[in-house]
Order: structure tokens, then sequence, then C-alpha cells
């Protein structure tokens, strides 16, 4: 085989694997360190939860957010494309995985007068880590010009 054939497989595929390796771990790593570890053995009496603070273990969620910035890092120096849902469940400026409801909140704003167009429907998407918001179009197709009916 010629050395630039490339036989219908998949270029650069050793990236592709492992940055979708990172994103994994990461969200793994993400949502283990953000549940509460439960123990069958331990009775929930002996060991109170302390209420407003998070029972996270700041260890993992560190590891969380390095490989966050390693798969960042790695997708931008090899020049590949990730994938919009890739890029929407990482937080642009503290690096940290978004997960509904434990990391992150999620709303449908339309900002438009009274609501009246659906095609300005925006998701708005607020980190817990750093409280910056993100937002993110919903796509509704939008009606055409009187003109062009």
């Amino acid at each position: 085989m010629a050395k630039g054939k490339n036989n219908g497989g998949i270029q650069n595929r050793v990236i592709y694997s492992r940055v979708s390796f990172l994103q994994q771990a990461a969200t793994f790593l993400s949502t283990s360190a953000q549940q509460p570890a439960s123990d069958p053995d331990v009775t929930t009496a002996a060991t109170p939860i302390a209420e407003g603070k998070p029972s996270a273990c700041p260890q993992i969620l560190g590891v969380s957010r390095r490989l966050a910035t390693d798969l960042r890092s790695i997708s931008l120096k090899t020049r590949i494309r990730l994938s919009s849902t890739v890029k929407q469940s990482i937080c642009k400026f503290c690096d940290s995985i978004l997960i509904e409801g434990q990391s992150c909140t999620s709303a449908v704003e339309n900002r438009s007068r009274g609501g009246r167009k659906p095609w300005a429907d925006v998701m708005v998407r607020k980190c817990h880590t750093c409280g910056r918001e993100r937002r993110y179009p919903i796509s509704a197709t939008r009606p055409k010009r009187k003109a062009e009916r």
C-alpha cells in the first residue's frame, strides 16, 4: 500500500479516539463527583449532609476540568472540529463539564416583543462554577418574507 492512500478510513483516527476518551472520562468524573456517595451499609443518620454545601469532591472536579482543558487544547492544536454538542457541554470560561441540574441550569428565553417570534428562541445555560451564561440559538425555521410567500 502507498502511504498516501486512505482506503475509506477516517483520517486522524487516533486523535478522534483520544478526544472521545477525554470527553467520556471528564463527563464520568464530573457526574461521579456531583453525586453523593451512597453506601447501603451506612445509615443516613450517621452521616448528615449539610444543606447548601456541595457534596462534590474538589479533587475529582479538578481532574475533570483538567481533562476538559486537555480536550479543548488537543482539538485546537490538531485543528479538528468538535461537534456542537461537545462544545456546548463544556463551559468556555472555566472548562467545567456542564450537566443539566447538577453543574448548570438551562432556560429558554425569547426577547422578542412579547415572545411573538418563535425563531428568536435562545437557550441560556448558566454555569454554577463560574456563574457565566452562554446563549445558544434554538433552530426554528424562520417564516418567509411577505414578498417571497
